[in-house]
């Protein structure tokens, strides 16, 4: 069996709703992981949203939200939106994911533990 196959979507800003450029990376990293699974592969396809930055704090303050409830309104259009296009994606990470901050303090750790 060949190598397992990892394919990601850029992991999309949330300071304004998905349109038609999010829909055509999105439907790009489906038609490849759908291909590599035929072969037979291995294939985890991760897409999701950058909920952290300036712009996100200013599209959220314009809709009258604070950044975390604008955060979870855009990203949920988000993830609604992709089995509409029967995207056929294995996870949704989002970057305020508890999960998601864990890893990326023992990264910011071991860089500082390293000097």
């Amino acid at each position: 069996m060949p190598k397992p196959f990892y394919v990601t979507t850029p992991i999309y800003y949330v300071n304004a709703r998905p349109h038609l450029g999010h829909a055509y990376t999105t439907i790009i990293a489906d038609v490849i992981a759908r291909f590599h699974t035929m072969r037979p592969t291995e294939v985890y396809f991760l897409t999701g949203t950058d909920e952290h930055g300036d712009k996100v704090v200013r599209a959220a303050k314009k809709e009258k939200l604070s950044p975390r409830a604008y955060a979870d309104k855009i990203s949920h259009l988000f993830q609604t939106l992709w089995p509409e296009l029967n995207i056929s994606n294995n996870y949704f990470i989002r970057t305020t994911d508890p999960s998601h901050m864990e890893v990326v303090s023992r990264i910011l750790q071991k860089i500082y533990d390293a000097g």
